[in-house]
C-alpha cells in the first residue's frame, strides 16, 4: 500500500506515548501514513537534510534544543518545510512568537483531535497543490508526453489533443478532483482511463453514470448501506467509493446530479469521508475523483442548478476536450482506424470508401463527434456486402436518403444573410480558403477536401496569392 501523502511528516516530541497517539490519530482520522517520529531534538536538522520531510510537527518544551530555537533554525535552513507547533502549554505569547518565527499554525495538545488533524490536513493540501502546480507548469512548458502508451486508445495527431494529453499527464498523480468537459462522443471516458493509468494507483478504475440517479439511489450506489438500512437491505453492501479504494472513481455526466446528491458529493470531496446508509459512523476514502460532463457547469451554476462550491471544488484540475470539428485533420485517421476495426470484428477483408464518401466525411460537422463517426462506419461496413462501400450504401447506412442531403448536413445557414454589405467574390474566396486552412491545421489535402477542390488547385491558389 502506498504512503500518503507523497512527502514525509516528521513529528518531534520528547514523549514517545504522545507521538504514538498522534500517529494513530492522523492515520485513522485522515489516512495520513507517511509519518516519522523523533524524540531527540538534536537529530531533527540531520533528518531534514534528506529532503524527505515537508511538514514538521514540533513541540516547544523539550530537553537539549528547545522547540522555539529549533523552529528558527529550521526556517532559516529549510524554508520550504512547513512547521506546525503542537505545544503542551497554552500561552498566547508563545503562539505569537512562533508565528513570527515562521510557524504556519499553533495548537495545544489539549485541543480537540479533529482540530489538530484538520490543521495537518490543510498543510498537506497546500503543499500538494503547490507541488502539482509546479509540475503542471513544467509539463506545459515542455509540451512533452512521457507516457504516450497511456493514451493509446485515443487516435489523434492534433496539437490541441496533445496539449490535453500533456495536461492530463501532469495532474494524473494528484489526489485532487479532475474535471473533464466536452461534447458527447469526444472521448471523456477514455481520457479518464488514461489519467487512472498514469496515476500509478494500485486500485481499480470504477465508473458510474450518475445521470438520472435520484438522491437515494445515488447515495446507495456510491456509499453503500448497512444491513437493515431500509426494507430489503438484508446484507451489508459496499458502495462504489469503497470499491475504488486506492484507485479512481469516475463520475460521468456529473452535470445531471440532483442538488441533494451534490451536497453529499461535496462533503466527500471536502472531508474525504462519507456515511453508509443506515450508519452514523463516518468512513474515509483515498479514492481519486474524476468527473465528466457535456453540460456547461458554469452556466448551470449561474442558473442555480449546480452548486458553486462543488463546481470550484471539482474544477481544481480541469481540461476540455475539443469537438472533432475543431481537429478535422484526425477524421481521415479515425476513419481508417474504424474501418480496420469494424472489418476485423465482422471477419471481413480490407474495406475502402468511394471518393465521394471520403469527401463527405472531410466536410461533415459531426455533432455526435467521434462516437458518431464510428457508428457511421460500422453501419456502412455491416451492409457493404463487399470490400468497397459506395456512396449510395454509405448514405443509406448513415440515414441520408440521397446525396443532396450532404449539403443539408455540411452547410450552415447562409453566412451572408445577416451582412449589410456583401464582400466581393474574390474576397469571399480568400476568406473561405483561410478558414479551410485554419480548420485543416495547414494541411492542404484536408483543406482541399473541405473546399471541394483538388489539392493542386488549392496549392496554385495559395501560390498566386503569395506572389501578389
Amino acid at each position: 500500500m502506498s504512503l500518503y501523502p507523497s512527502f514525509g511528516i516528521l513529528m518531534v516530541d520528547d514523549e514517545p506515548g504522545w507521538l504514538r497517539s498522534l500517529s494513530i490519530t492522523l492515520e485513522s482520522a485522515a489516512g495520513i501514513t507517511n509519518t516519522a517520529s523523533c524524540t531527540d531534538s538534536r537529530e531533527v536538522m540531520g533528518m531534514l537534510e534528506s529532503g524527505e520531510y515537508r511538514i514538521l510537527l514540533l513541540d516547544l518544551n523539550m530537553p537539549h534544543i528547545k522547540g522555539d530555537v529549533l523552529l528558527g533554525s529550521v526556517k532559516e535552513r529549510f524554508p520550504e518545510v512547513t512547521v506546525i507547533v503542537i505545544s503542551g502549554m497554552n500561552l498566547i505569547e508563545s503562539a505569537v512568537e512562533c508565528m513570527k518565527k515562521g510557524a504556519s499554525d499553533f495548537f495545544v495538545k489539549t485541543d480537540p483531535a479533529e482540530r489538530i488533524v484538520s490543521g495537518v490536513v490543510n498543510a498537506v493540501k497546500i503543499i500538494s497543490l503547490e507541488s502539482e502546480n509546479r509540475a503542471i507548469s513544467k509539463k506545459l512548458l515542455e509540451r512533452s508526453i512521457a507516457h504516450p502508451e497511456a493514451f493509446a486508445d485515443i487516435i489523434t495527431t492534433d496539437p490541441k489533443m496533445f496539449a490535453v494529453f500533456s495536461y492530463t499527464e501532469a495532474v494524473a498523480k494528484s489526489q485532487h478532483p479532475f474535471l473533464i468537459t466536452g461534447e458527447s462522443g469526444t472521448g471523456k471516458e477514455l481520457l479518464a482511463k488514461a489519467a487512472h493509468i498514469l496515476s500509478g494507483r494500485t486500485g481499480n478504475l470504477v465508473t458510474v453514470n450518475v445521470a438520472g440517479l435520484d438522491d437515494a439511489v445515488f447515495a446507495d450506489t456510491l456509499f453503500g448501506h448497512c444491513k437493515g438500512a431500509f426494507t430489503g437491505a438484508d446484507t451489508v453492501r459496499k458502495g462504489l467509493i469503497e470499491e475504488a479504494s486506492n484507485g479512481t472513481l469516475f463520475l460521468d455526466e456529473i452535470g445531471d446530479l440532483s442538488m441533494a446528491s451534490q451536497v453529499k458529493l461535496l462533503r466527500l470531496l471536502q472531508e474525504g469521508e462519507y456515511f453508509r446508509l443506515g450508519s452514523d459512523l463516518p468512513r474515509r476514502t483515498n479514492a481519486r475523483i474524476i468527473a465528466a460532463t457535456h453540460a456547461d457547469l458554469q452556466m448551470k451554476e449561474k442558473e442555480g442548478s449546480f452548486r458553486r462550491d462543488l463546481f470550484y471544488r471539482l474544477k481544481t484540475h480541469y481540461v476540455n476536450i475539443p469537438p472533432l470539428r475543431e481537429h478535422p485533420c484526425d477524421i481521415a485517421l479515425l476513419t481508417e482506424h474504424f474501418l480496420e476495426e469494424a472489418a476485423a470484428e465482422m471477419g471481413m477483408g480490407k474495406i475502402v470508401f468511394d471518393a465521394d464518401v471520403s469527401a463527405f466525411l472531410s466536410s461533415y460537422t459531426f455533432p455526435g463527434n467521434i462516437r458518431e463517426l464510428r457508428a457511421m462506419i460500422y453501419n456502412a461496413v455491416s451492409i457493404s456486402g463487399g470490400n468497397a462501400v459506395s456512396a449510395e450504401k454509405f448514405f443509406k447506412a448513415a440515414g441520408l436518403e440521397n446525396p443532396s442531403d450532404i449539403k443539408r448536413n455540411c452547410l450552415c445557414e447562409n453566412p451572408f444573410r445577416q451582412m449589410q454589405s456583401l464582400p466581393r467574390i474574390d474576397e469571399s474566396t480568400e476568406f473561405l480558403v483561410d478558414e479551410a486552412m485554419r480548420r485543416a491545421e495547414g494541411n492542404q489535402t484536408v483543406a482541399a477536401r473541405l473546399l471541394g477542390i483538388s489539392q493542386p488547385a488549392l496549392s496554385k491558389r495559395l501560390k498566386n496569392r503569395s506572389d501578389v
